[in-house]
C-alpha cells in the first residue's frame, strides 16, 4: 500500500486554484471548482477530491472540456429548466443550474434543473447541501460513463450514476450522497493507486465472472471492453442488486433521459466529448406547513434514530451525514491525506501547467 502524506488544506486550496487558472478559468471559477474538489477531500471522499485532477487535466487538454463555454437555457418554465453546457466545467455549469432551482422554488416552491452537455460535476452532496443551508431539501443525481453492469449483465451500460439528497437540522444537516453501485469509479482508481486488490462482490469481468483486479477493469471501461462494477446489493436478485440496477435506471431518467442529453452508454463515445447529465431539484418545505415545525419533527426523528439501541461492540449510530460533517470540520483547519501515487500526478501535472508544486508543500 502506498504511502500518504498530510498536506496543509490551505496549500492545498492555493494550488488548485492556481492549478485551474492555467487552464485560463477566472480567478472566481477557479475557486468554485476548489471548493467542490476539496470538500471531498475534507469530508474523506478520496475518490472524488484532488485525485480526480489527472481526469480533469486530461479532459481539459484533449477538449472535452471547453473553458470558456457559455451554457445556454434552452428550456424554462415557472418550475424547471433544461441547460445545454456546450462542455462547460462540470462545477460551473451545477452551481449555476443548482441556484436556478433555488430561485424557482423560492418563487413556486419547488424547482428542478436538467443539464445535458456536461462533464464531471464532483460530489453531489457539495450541491444538495448548498440547498439545505438556504432552507430546502435539495435532491441531486448525475450519470456517468458506463461503468455498471445491469443485473445478469457482464458489459457497463449504466454509470456509478449517484444520487444525493439533504435537508437541514441540528446539530448536523440530513445529508445522504450515494452512488448506485457498490461502489464508485474513483474507489478502484484508489485500488489501484495503492495496489491493492478490489473486494469481492465489488466488480466482475468481461464474461461477468467476480474480479479483483482494479486496474483491468478500469482498462476495460475505458476500452469499453465488457466488465463492470455491480450495481448497488451486488450480483443477481439474492441480495437486492436488482434494487441499485432499478435506481440507476431512475437517474438515468431524471438526468439524461429528461434533459434530452444521452444516457450512460454513450458517454465518452464521440472523441472530444463527455455528455455528462444531470438534475437538481429542490423543495420549499413550506409547501407543507410551518418549516420550523417540520425541521423539529425531523430533529426529534433523528434523535430517536442516534439513540435507539446499538448493535454489540458499538455505542454510536451516525446518521447520514455527520461522520463527514466532523471530519470536515478538522480536516477544513488542518490536513487532508494525499497518496503518493496522487502526488506525483498533481507535480507532473503543475510541471505541464507551469505552476508551482512547492505550494503543495
Amino acid at each position: 500500500m502506498n504511502a500518504y502524506q498530510e498536506i496543509s488544506s490551505s496549500a492545498a486550496r492555493a494550488f488548485c486554484q492556481e492549478l485551474f487558472k492555467s487552464y485560463h478559468f477566472s480567478t472566481a471559477e477557479s475557486a468554485v471548482i476548489s471548493d467542490i474538489l476539496l470538500a471531498a477531500d475534507f469530508a474523506g471522499i478520496e475518490s472524488h477530491g484532488i485525485q480526480r485532477i489527472i481526469r480533469y487535466h486530461e479532459e481539459i487538454t484533449s477538449g472535452c472540456v471547453d473553458v470558456h463555454a457559455v451554457p445556454e437555457t434552452v428550456f424554462d418554465t415557472k418550475l424547471s429548466a433544461v441547460i445545454d453546457a456546450h462542455k462547460a466545467m462540470g462545477q460551473l455549469v451545477a452551481i449555476n443550474a443548482l441556484d436556478l432551482a433555488c430561485v424557482k422554488a423560492r418563487d413556486q416552491g419547488f424547482g428542478i434543473v436538467s443539464v445535458r452537455n456536461a462533464n464531471h460535476i464532483g460530489i453531489c452532496g457539495y450541491y444538495t447541501e448548498r440547498a439545505a443551508q438556504e432552507g430546502f431539501i435539495g435532491i441531486c443525481m448525475t450519470n456517468t460513463e458506463a461503468i455498471a453492469v445491469p443485473t445478469f449483465g457482464s458489459a457497463g451500460m449504466l454509470g456509478t450514476n449517484p444520487i444525493a439528497f439533504a435537508m437541514n437540522a441540528d446539530p448536523f444537516p440530513l445529508s445522504f450522497d450515494v452512488s448506485t453501485t457498490v461502489v464508485p469509479r474513483g474507489k478502484l482508481e484508489v485500488c489501484a493507486k495503492n495496489n491493492e486488490p478490489l473486494p469481492l462482490g465489488w466488480a466482475v469481468d468481461e464474461e461477468g465472472r467476480d474480479t479483483t483486479n482494479a486496474a483491468e477493469v478500469i482498462d476495460r471501461i475505458v476500452r469499453k471492453a465488457g466488465g463492470g462494477i455491480l450495481p448497488l446489493g451486488g450480483a443477481g436478485i439474492l441480495s437486492g442488486g436488482h434494487k441499485g440496477f432499478g435506481l440507476g435506471i431512475l437517474v438515468e431518467i431524471f438526468t439524461g433521459i429528461l434533459s434530452g442529453g444521452i444516457t450512460s452508454n454513450h458517454i465518452n463515445r464521440v472523441p472530444g466529448e463527455t455528455g455528462i447529465c444531470a438534475s437538481f431539484l429542490v423543495l420549499d418545505c413550506a409547501l407543507f406547513g410551518d418549516t420550523n415545525e417540520i425541521k423539529k419533527r425531523l430533529e426529534h426523528f433523528l434523535d430517536e434514530l442516534r439513540t435507539s439501541p446499538k448493535a454489540q461492540g458499538h455505542d454510536r449510530i451516525f446518521i447520514p451525514g455527520e461522520r463527514k460533517a466532523e471530519v470536515s470540520a478538522q480536516r477544513a483547519q488542518s490536513t487532508i491525506p494525499v497518496n503518493k501515487p496522487t502526488l506525483d500526478e498533481l507535480r507532473r501535472i503543475a510541471a505541464l501547467q507551469d505552476v508551482d508544486s512547492r505550494l503543495l508543500c
